[in-house]
């Protein structure tokens, strides 16, 4: 796939959407089944009597389906270098089956490499909703971008 995102093309103030995806109960029961094995994700009579009222996606699962929906609506056709980590995740209310989440990018930051030209720094703030407009989860992060190649040219 070609490179159409270069650090270059970011500016603060933009705003991506990275689509939706619907979530089922079956699918963040087995998440929890290997990753968080806590009664409310994994047993709906557990998760019944919680205080969530019924069976919850663990919150990792949340962001690694925000994860997946980055990595489709950007990274993969990114000059993306990686990340050196997150400021911030916050859980705001639980996902849970049959809810269709969606991701919104919003870039926050956008620095270039002082050290390094041929790369810059874009800070970014994820926030899934669901299908009522509810945040779900936020997320606050760092990635690092190549520089758009001299002459312009995509690769």
């Amino acid at each position: 796939m070609s490179i159409e995102w270069y650090f270059d093309d970011f500016y603060v103030g933009q705003e991506i959407d990275m689509g939706e995806r619907p979530v089922s109960e079956d699918e963040i029961v087995a998440f929890a089944r290997d990753f968080d094995p806590q009664p409310f994700h994994l047993d709906p009579a557990a998760a019944g009597a919680s205080i969530y009222g019924g069976v919850i996606a663990s919150g990792w699962h949340t962001c690694s389906l925000m994860m997946r929906m980055v990595v489709d609506g950007l990274l993969c056709r990114a000059a993306g270098m990686g990340s050196p980590g997150l400021d911030r995740v916050q859980w705001r209310r639980p996902l849970r089956g049959g809810d269709t989440l969606k991701v919104r990018y919003l870039t926050t930051a956008v620095t270039a490499s002082a050290s390094k030209p041929d790369r810059g720094v874009v800070r970014s703030t994820w926030t899934a909703t669901n299908q009522h407009g509810q945040e779900i989860c936020i997320i606050e992060g760092i990635g690092l971008f190549g520089r758009r190649p001299a002459g312009g040219g995509d690769d």
